[in-house]
């Protein structure tokens, strides 16, 4: 049974620094390209980040772009997002997710998902 599961979201003011994990089991996490997307109550979830099992290759979204980076550590089976330089419209319910099966950008192409964990900037 895969489960993903998020840590690390909290309260932190604008400006500041958070860093999520994804704690996987169940799955070879290394042959797998992982993901995270954001979700405000009653909207769709957005594409955030992802990174490829293979080469590595990373792709963001542009409204986190050279402020947001993910990483994975496959010794360890835990996937990272750390947010740097924080605003308050980084407001949302942080998933982790793993197995696309068509585009990275899409919470579609996924199979599985974590719980969530929230992360709120105040202004």
């Amino acid at each position: 049974q895969v489960q993903l599961v998020e840590s690390g979201g909290g309260l932190v003011q604008a400006g500041g620094s958070l860093r999520l994990s994804c704690a996987a089991s169940g799955l070879t996490f290394s042959t797998y390209a992982m993901a995270w997307f954001r979700q405000a109550p009653g909207k769709e979830r957005e594409f955030v980040a992802a990174i490829g099992w293979s080469d590595g290759n990373t792709y963001y979204a542009d409204s986190v772009k050279g402020r947001f980076t993910i990483s994975r550590d496959n010794a360890k089976d835990t996937l990272f997002l750390q947010m740097n330089s924080l605003k308050p419209e980084d407001t949302f319910v942080y998933y982790c997710a793993a197995d696309p099966r068509g585009s990275y950008r899409s919470s579609a192409s996924y199979g599985y998902w974590g719980q969530g964990t929230q992360v709120t900037v105040s202004s």
